[in-house]
């Protein structure tokens, strides 16, 4: 698009461009909202949609697609000059349009500019590093998980005890009346799960199959269905198969079994090495939180409000998308909550500073560092984001913005250079009668974390 503009710097962190687009340009914009709006006018004579660009200028008037027309075109006309100026813009621009006529238009569009930042210091910060251990008991519970898996149910014939499962069908009653949502047929439940209102499980408890019941029960007060809250009702229940857990023997068969390991003392080994490795990804995480927490504070700068309201903006849709994933409208969601979306608004909004507090941090370590992330880099990282989700490298890559994601990876490198260049306070963390117990930690494992790390 062929446009001239010419910059004013303004206050702050705003720029002023005063922009012409030329009756060649605008011409053409025309062009493209007449063939936009035909198909809606009508004009005597012409059947609707045939009517030529002149007739519908000399029925309606000269501008009549104008405003259409700058909607065409000052986007692009923008964009491309912020371009030329080489401007680094952070949020949309505010237009006014100055001068309109057949000839063309000019518009000034106001751009707010990213803050130059400088950081007083990045390297050398110190956060404490939790360097957990793992106890026997927890490498048992992530064993229990597999035992739970390949624990069978088997029909028993004998009274029901807590831990089995029953087979039933059951109908309950308020006042002699069946009630919504109180009946079924065949329904398997686990004896201790607790799934059912307080009373119920206990009561079907030694109950054989063939045998009915008629259980008298009172609904929580806090019972989500008012109907029923705090109301005395009755099952009428049928046990027709008790089931009984077969737990399998853990041993060397188990593992092979369940894992790729021979012995059941190497599937356990590698249980908790995996353990390790959660944990310590885990405490490097919350260990590069606490250190980009810091570095913000080395940010003391006055953000523009249009870039901040950009970022509310962000988080608003993010929002909007969550909800929407749930089957829930955000207007819905602000009306059940009696909340208006000014108030959601301001509640992000302190959100929305500290993201663009850290996003500026780390872009001025990405500029300290001189990190440059390259196309092979993304496609590299593309491809790896396809195989760990296990979908095709052309769903990864549909409508992918490869010039962001390359922002993102700069700005991974850049706290992955501030965590290497920190001094980590270590604390190893025990477990003691299953609460977490923090030590101090030896020069061994100091240096044996040293080692992990690098």
């Amino acid at each position: 698009m062929n446009v001239k503009s010419v910059v004013e710097n303004k206050e702050k962190f705003e720029v002023e461009l005063t922009i012409e687009v030329g009756q060649e340009e605008f011409e053409a914009g025309l062009d493209k909202a007449y063939r936009k709006n035909r198909g809606s006018i009508s004009v005597p004579g012409f059947r609707k949609g045939k009517a030529p660009r002149k007739v519908i200028e000399g029925m309606y008037g000269a501008g009549v697609f104008y405003e259409d027309a700058i909607e065409e075109i000052y986007p692009q006309a923008c964009m491309q000059a912020i371009e030329e100026k080489g401007l680094d813009s952070v949020a949309p621009p505010r237009v006014e349009i100055t001068d309109l006529g057949k000839e063309g238009f000019t518009f000034k569009a106001i751009v707010t500019v990213r803050p130059v930042i400088t950081l007083k210091q990045y390297k050398g910060l110190e956060a404490d590093k939790v360097l957990p251990t793992v106890t026997d008991a927890a490498v048992d519970n992530e064993l229990k998980q597999y035992v739970d898996r390949a624990t069978q149910l088997e029909p028993v014939d004998r009274a029901a005890e807590m831990g089995d499962s029953m087979v039933m069908d059951y109908e309950g009653v308020k006042d002699g009346v069946p009630f919504e949502g109180g009946s079924a047929k065949g329904y398997e439940l686990a004896l201790g799960s607790h799934t059912f209102i307080p009373g119920f499980e206990e009561q079907v408890v030694g109950m054989k199959a063939g045998e009915e019941k008629t259980i008298d029960l009172t609904f929580p007060e806090d019972y989500h269905a008012k109907d029923l809250a705090g109301q005395p009702v009755q099952f009428k229940v049928k046990c027709v198969e008790v089931k009984e857990k077969k737990v399998p023997a853990i041993d060397d068969e188990f593992a092979k079994d369940v894992s790729e390991f021979e012995t059941l003392a190497e599937f356990k080994e590698d249980l908790k090495q995996k353990i390790v490795d959660r944990n310590m990804a885990q405490s490097e995480a919350k260990f590069r939180q606490a250190l980009l927490a810091q570095l913000c504070e080395q940010v003391d700068i006055e953000l523009p409000e249009a870039m901040v309201e950009t970022q509310i903006d962000r988080l608003m849709d993010s929002y909007a998308s969550r909800l929407e994933q749930q089957g829930i409208s955000l207007e819905l969601y602000l009306q059940y909550m009696q909340m208006s979306t000014d108030k959601l608004r301001e509640d992000l909004k302190e959100a929305a500073v500290t993201q663009i507090k850290q996003q500026l941090a780390l872009d001025a370590v990405v500029a300290a560092e001189e990190i440059v992330v390259s196309d092979e880099d993304v496609e590299e990282e593309v491809k790896k984001a396809a195989a760990n989700l296990n979908v095709p490298y052309e769903r990864v890559t549909e409508g992918l913005d490869r010039e962001a994601l390359k922002v993102d990876l700069a700005r991974d490198r850049a706290m992955a250079a501030v965590a290497v260049a920190a001094k980590p306070n270590l604390i190893a963390a025990d477990a003691e009668d299953g609460e977490i117990k923090l030590t101090e930690v030896t020069k061994d494992e100091e240096k044996a974390a040293e080692e992990t790390e690098a």
